[in-house]
């Protein structure tokens, strides 16, 4: 393990979190609370920490797989642990643990929070908490490779990549991993300005289209409000509502549009199985609930709305779908699992794995038929590589392993089964509601601290795709080479 490398970047990863606070801080200044010294004071000490850790370039440059997954593991880590304090210091959250569950619920974009009301809050808290959903939907660490030019070879700025970016592979846009980076996160901010405009277009303040917008981006879902996105004009609930499809949308393919390279666009597969499965359910649920809303236009608003923020793991929400009839309850929970496109900043299992996984049974089927016959699994006319189906089926069977046995742990709480089951769906899927006790208007402050913990981790591991963090508790990690 090259200890000097890990501690080089988690340096940076603190100083720039110091640098994300000034955010606040002027939010702070501008509606003169007095919440702001508690963003300055933690900034202070993240650069306390974090400046003796650059001070001191390693020597060795070597980083492999291992040392990006833990890098962005402890980095995720400190971030959120360091994140938590302005909450304990402004008086905002008393319990350390469930400032600590906001802040991992903001910087990993699930958006489950543990405040009842959140309109009280002063204004630079809840910007804070709007803006971890943009920091995380990226990633920091994708961040970070924009502007730092880490020399020693792309190799590693790949491994750290790798292991922050959704989805079962990881490829370059263009030949340099930084310059890739940069692409992702332009295009990123694009999209963000261009919804903060339609936003102000509606005729909201601008506190509240940078917060909502910052949640959007990232997949987020942490509102402003009681009722979250309800009270806000049908207006801008439809601009949400295609701003969450769009983040949930892989960047690879806005990359291909901008380099007008729109046949291989047309041939993304999971692109088009990612609205068709928007349509389908909007259709389906539209008809479910028709009969709950005066119009037809209220019914398909707030079916696309739900299905776009739970598909997206976004977890906004304009009514209580809690309340809606059981298919059209059972259909959000089945896009919980399915999430959004890979390379996006949506959460969940990624729509890319089950068209894999479902490539996979075909063709085992196949081979049952004829025995001798040999079936290259494809996709967006490529050939998937062994390494990529093996991988996915990996994930697939750890992912139920953590599902079950956060379920077991959860219920120690003794409350209901639909309660438990989609807590831990809400937060291993990045997503935020769930049903029942944890349903749309309800909150995750029923659980108890140990419970608490278990959702913390559940949250971090959906985020990093579960091995960067399962990884900071294999003993061989830490073997120094």
């Amino acid at each position: 393990m090259n200890y000097s490398i890990i501690c080089y970047i988690i340096g940076w990863i603190l100083n720039f979190e110091a640098l994300f606070m000034t955010l606040p801080c002027l939010t702070a200044l501008i509606y003169q609370e007095h919440s702001g010294w508690s963003f300055f004071l933690t900034a202070m000490f993240c650069l306390l920490l974090g400046i003796p850790l650059v001070q001191k370039k390693p020597k060795n440059k070597i980083f492999y797989t291992k040392e990006g997954f833990v890098t962005v593991a402890l980095s995720w880590i400190i971030l959120s642990i360091m994140g938590s304090l302005p909450f304990l210091l402004g008086g905002a959250i008393s319990n350390p643990i469930d400032a600590l569950f906001e802040t991992v619920s903001g910087f990993t974009t699930t958006g489950a929070s543990i405040l009842s009301e959140v309109e009280s809050l002063p204004r630079c808290m809840l910007m804070w908490r709007s803006f971890t959903h943009w920091i995380g939907g990226m990633g920091v660490l994708v961040f970070l490779l924009c502007l730092l030019p880490l020399t020693g070879g792309g190799g590693y700025h790949m491994n750290l990549m790798k292991a922050e970016s959704p989805g079962p592979s990881v490829t370059k846009l263009v030949p340099q991993v930084q310059s890739t980076a940069k692409i992702l996160y332009s295009i990123y901010l694009f999209l963000t300005v261009l919804e903060i405009i339609f936003l102000l277009l509606g005729g909201i303040p601008i506190f509240d289209a940078l917060t909502t917008a910052f949640g959007t981006a990232g997949t987020g879902g942490f509102g402003i409000k009681n009722d979250s996105i309800t009270s806000y004009s049908p207006y801008i609930q439809y601009v949400v509502t295609v701003f969450m499809i769009l983040f949930g949308v892989n960047f690879s393919a806005y990359f291909l549009i901008f380099i007008r390279k729109f046949g291989q666009l047309f041939h993304l597969e999971e692109v088009r199985w990612y609205f068709i499965i928007i349509l389908a359910s909007t259709g389906i649920i539209a008809f479910n609930i028709r009969d709950l809303y005066p119009t037809l236009e209220e019914t398909v608003r707030h079916s696309a709305f739900q299905v776009a923020s739970i598909i997206t793991t976004t977890g906004f929400g304009t009514t209580d779908f809690d309340l809606w009839p059981e298919l059209s309850r059972t259909i959000l929970v089945i896009l919980m699992f399915i999430g959004a496109c890979a390379g996006s900043t949506g959460g969940g299992m990624k729509i890319s794995r089950f068209i894999i996984l479902l490539k996979t049974v075909k063709k085992e089927l196949h081979t049952y038929l004829h025995p001798r016959s040999v079936r290259k699994i494809q996709m967006d006319g490529k050939v998937i590589e062994h390494g990529v189906v093996r991988s996915t089926n990996v994930y697939l069977i750890t992912y139920v392993m953590i599902f079950v046995f956060s379920i077991l742990l959860v219920s120690l709480n003794n409350h209901d089964l639909i309660t438990n089951f989609t807590a831990v769906a809400a937060t291993l899927n990045n997503i935020g509601p769930g049903l029942n006790l944890v349903g749309p208007t309800q909150n995750f402050s029923i659980f108890s601290g140990g419970a608490k913990l278990i959702l913390i981790f559940d949250m971090l591991a959906g985020r990093l795709e579960l091995f960067p963090l399962l990884l900071l508790f294999v003993r061989e990690t830490w073997r120094k080479f």
